[in-house]
């Protein structure tokens, strides 16, 4: 570890500020002069105090994510974190406290010293995270996913730390790169956050060695750089998400020189008849086979995989094809198109298995390849055909992916056919998933599937690490809400049906303006009432046997421009506007 070195330059993302207030849910009293405070939500921030008492009288706040059974505190996966506040009063009336320059992820507080019986109303919690706007919603009919996007919206807020960090309560608080893979994708839905990541592309390139390495944490405050394919490939990942859904293209010149030399470090180093050879962490935190099977046991093990880490290289050749042709490099992107081809034909080759799967059938090994576009089209069905048999039979109907897998899921189940099996998994209650976690009381979203039995060493309760690609997929598929070109300037809106799903409300504020779907659906009757912003267009795919089913409340459904018909959807290209369609006799 190292103070911070080079030259200090002007920020140009936002500064933290206090961006909520919650008030205490209830205080409960322990032994002696000790009480718990209880936030009602796992926050990041501090905690406001009134109090009144002798001169030199101490309090202390201890602050923890959850309590044991007996009502204490639970602390042990804090490891060495103090997460304590001293307050020595000055005596006489009536005192108001808060911290300034440091924050703690919690939501119960140990309050001890008191002589007497504090009340809820003597403290407020104050969250806090960059000033950055929340620019979109989503509800639906389903009280199990609006939970969800409830914990998502609190977890992506309170890591909003100037750097996106991976946690807020432990010794640790690090920008991890493999954390927001394609979690940063899903956040600009839900977050105004182009000139936050923007800011944490250019920590990646200050970080990036003379060679080309780049460090698995950036800033690379610890420094360390253990060299794969997953961790810093998230420069690449972001890098596209920025490019797409804002259509900043000086992102994509800024940073594809670093990006070129990088993948040019790991090819010289580790390439090996186009098996990319080294990977540090495999499909990381994959959720044990049961949830009695991972009691007590760390899930820091790393299981190193070849196949992912080639996989990840050739999906990062054609994002590198793609951003050649934003900055017109037409030389790279001969190089990349060829090298991306040998690499498909030598991962084929090495891993497929003429049974229809890769390597050992493992639900992730098979996801990869299969949404990167490396299956040959003539295996495609046999491959998807195993994936959904692993979910539907051998997982009976969960999910078993780590960390990278869950990056890729919901939208490969959703573009090959099965929104129905996404949404299943989406609305799970029972372990491994999303719903399991709510279920077991958490308001954040947890590290682990099994973050309440795994060993507390690695086990934060708020981390967004397992969002994957979840936030994407509610917007883009259930939603509709999806860019066709860069930043929404063009725009395909095409709402999932989903059985037992009736009703979604979704908006983005995009770079052109509010983007809006809201759709109602009876066994009779589908009502969706959009909004398309100024200086952009719309593909809107609605649920329809024919154009007669139609009818527009707004304008003319003749002032529409018939596209076609394509799997019971008829399709209208529209400009700006507001659009309310009623589809009967569905």
């Amino acid at each position: 570890m190292q103070e911070p070195s080079g030259v200090i330059e002007a920020q140009m993302n936002e500064n933290m500020r206090v961006m909520n207030t919650l008030k205490p849910v209830s205080i409960k009293k322990l032994s002696g002069d000790r009480y718990i405070l209880d936030m009602g939500q796992n926050m990041v921030g501090w905690l406001k105090i009134k109090i009144k008492g002798l001169k030199g009288k101490q309090l202390k706040l201890r602050f923890a994510e959850s309590l044991q059974e007996n009502g204490e505190l639970f602390t042990a996966n804090l490891r060495n974190a103090k997460c304590t506040d001293l307050y020595t009063l000055k005596g006489g009336e009536q005192e108001t406290w808060e911290p300034t320059f440091s924050y703690r992820g919690f939501r119960y507080v140990e309050l001890s010293g008191y002589t007497y019986q504090p009340s809820v109303n003597d403290f407020v919690g104050k969250m806090i995270y960059d000033n950055i706007k929340t620019v979109g919603t989503f509800e639906t009919s389903d009280a199990l996913t609006n939970q969800i996007f409830k914990n998502a919206w609190w977890g992506i807020a309170g890591n909003y730390k100037g750097i996106p960090v991976d946690c807020p309560q432990r010794n640790e608080r690090m920008p991890w790169l493999g954390d927001r893979g394609a979690v940063a994708y899903g956040e600009n839905f839900v977050f105004d956050n182009g000139r936050f990541y923007t800011k944490w592309l250019q920590d990646i390139r200050n970080s990036q060695k003379e060679d080309g390495a780049i460090p698995d944490v950036a800033p690379a405050f610890w420094r360390y750089y253990s060299d794969n394919m997953t961790w810093p490939g998230a420069m690449l990942l972001v890098t596209e998400m920025l490019y797409k859904q804002t259509g900043n293209v000086s992102v994509v010149r800024d940073n594809y020189p670093a990006m070129k030399k990088w993948l040019a470090y790991m090819q010289s180093r580790y390439m090996q008849d186009y098996i990319l050879t080294k990977d540090s962490y495999g499909d990381w935190c994959m959720p044990p086979i049961t949830i009695e099977f991972g009691r007590g046991k760390s899930a820091d093990k790393k299981y190193p995989s070849a196949l992912i880490s080639t996989a990840y290289y050739y999906h990062f050749t054609q994002l590198m094809i793609q951003f050649a042709k934003a900055i017109g490099n037409e030389e790279d992107v001969k190089t990349y198109e060829l090298l991306g081809n040998k690499i498909q034909g030598a991962f084929n080759q090495k891993y497929y298995n003429e049974k229809g799967f890769y390597a050992s059938n493992a639900l992730t090994d098979n996801i990869i390849p299969l949404y990167f576009g490396m299956v040959p089209q003539n295996k495609v069905d046999e491959v998807f055909k195993n994936i959904t048999y692993t979910i539907e039979v051998t997982n009976k109907g969960h999910l078993s992916n780590g960390l990278v897998g869950i990056q890729w899921l919901m939208r490969c189940l959703n573009d090959y056919g099965r929104p129905d099996l996404a949404y299943a998994i989406a609305t799970k209650k029972t372990y491994p998933s999303w719903g399991y976690m709510v279920y077991n009381g958490a308001t954040t979203i947890w590290e682990l599937w099994n973050g309440n039995t795994s060993d507390p060493k690695m086990n934060s309760q708020n981390h967004v690490m397992m969002l994957g690609d979840l936030l994407i997929w509610y917007y883009e598929n259930l939603a509709g809400i999806k860019s066709e070109s860069q930043a929404f300037k063009k725009i395909i809106m095409k709402p999932e049906m989903i059985n037992g799903l009736n009703t979604v409300n979704a908006s983005y504020n995009s770079t052109y303006g509010l983007i809006k779907s809201n759709y109602t659906k009876t066994a009779k009757q589908f009502n969706w009432n959009v909004t398309i912003p100024s200086n952009t267009t719309a593909l809107l795919c609605i649920p329809a046997n024919n154009k007669n089913e139609i009818t527009e409340k707004l304008k003319s459904i003749k002032e529409l421009k018939f596209i076609k018909m394509e799997d019971n959807r008829v399709i209208y290209e529209v400009g700006s506007g507001e659009y309310s369609f009623v589809v009967e006799n569905r």
